[in-house]
């Protein structure tokens, strides 16, 4: 099997604010896809959810506040998987509960050094 990176994008403007309950639901929800996926034995690193400031260096020492706030979709988090292809990996991600928000996954295989 292959590992692949699932990177999940969203609107950070658009993200609906809900209740501690309504969070709560939303969570589970998570929490509920990301055991399916170790329950096939196919989770590599859950990952995490990754804070909205950050510096992007550029060449030349250059350093900019955020990381790539001039686009509407930015990173939010991310988790490993093992699955044994592209098209295996797409389909696990099509469970995602980003998609009730707007957001997205990206599947990306990892090609070890």
């Amino acid at each position: 099997m292959k590992e692949f990176l699932f990177v999940f994008r969203n609107d950070y403007q658009a993200v609906h604010k809900g209740s501690p309950e309504e969070m709560q639901a939303e969570t589970k929800k998570w929490m509920d896809w990301i055991g399916g996926i170790a329950a096939q034995n196919k989770l590599v690193d859950r990952g995490n959810r990754l804070a909205s400031e950050g510096n992007t260096l550029k060449p030349g020492n250059v350093i900019t506040d955020g990381p790539f706030m001039e686009i509407k979709e930015a990173i939010g988090g991310y988790t490993l998987i093992r699955a044994e292809s592209l098209e295996d990996a797409t389909e696990i991600a099509k469970g995602c509960p980003i998609f009730q928000f707007g957001g997205s996954v990206e599947v990306r295989a990892i090609n070890p050094l």
